[in-house]
């Protein structure tokens, strides 16, 4: 990948990230395979945790050579072998499409709401990305282009989203993680990044509250206050490694 690449861009900042982590938290919470998180049981005693660590292998494998990343994805497909080995069952292809899926999603929304408009050439160039790393898992029945990727993304909405009971007790691990106050501020940020379909899935109504706040947090990164404001919002657990993402790594 280019170092000149827009994804390069979007996965080089911390606050692009955290829309990103905000919205897949959502999304993941109504993924009909969701059962497959629970099934080591790590995902409710560690939701944010488990969340995180799905954003930051993907930014790792953005930010490296071609070597690097392959091994990075190769790890992923070994941990979710050892998953199904010990279930006894196999996960399902269009469950990897879906997460491959938010990731492009996310990317585009996330920093469409935090900076400006994509190009078509730019959202083309993020979908290649994420169309290699797919490659790599060896999954089937990948879109082939940006174009033709939208149309199976509205499909696997359509087909692999419901409202569960796991969806309602992931919602009730957030909100204990995360307190009431933080809590209030992923909803409201969920509101910003996630498609219509997921809005209407959870109850989401039209406005944001971080809509409102967004233009000041924008100025702020211009004296640099940002960091501060991170700092009072984000849980204690995860401010380092926030922090770190906005390094981009060599």
């Amino acid at each position: 990948m280019s170092k000149q690449s827009i994804v390069r861009e979007i996965w080089g900042k911390s606050d692009t990230i955290l829309f990103v982590f905000a919205g897949a938290s959502a999304e993941f919470a109504l993924n009909k395979a969701v059962d497959w998180l629970y099934f080591t049981g790590r995902l409710p005693a560690d939701p944010l945790g488990r969340l995180f660590s799905t954003v930051m292998y993907a930014r790792q494998i953005v930010f490296s050579e071609i070597v690097a990343a392959n091994k990075a994805i190769d790890k992923i497909t070994a941990i979710h072998a050892a998953v199904e080995k010990s279930r006894g069952a196999q996960i399902p292809d269009w469950a990897y499409r879906d997460v491959l899926f938010m990731l492009i999603h996310y990317s585009i929304a996330s920093y469409e709401v935090l900076e400006r408009k994509l190009t078509e050439a730019e959202k083309e160039d993020l979908f290649d990305v994420f169309y290699r790393m797919g490659q790599r898992m060896q999954l089937k029945d990948l879109p082939q282009s940006y174009r033709e990727w939208i149309i199976m993304r509205n499909e696997h909405m359509q087909n692999d989203l419901q409202k569960s009971h796991y969806t309602v007790d992931l919602y009730k691990q957030y909100k204990k993680h995360l307190g009431g106050v933080r809590f209030f501020i992923l909803n409201e940020s969920q509101k910003l990044v996630v498609p219509q379909h997921v809005k209407n899935l959870l109850g989401f109504g039209k406005f944001s509250w971080v809509s409102a706040l967004l233009s000041f947090y924008k100025f702020s990164r211009k004296f640099k206050m940002d960091g501060f404001l991170k700092s009072i919002i984000l849980p204690q657990d995860y401010k380092e490694q926030i922090r770190e993402l906005d390094v981009k790594p060599t």
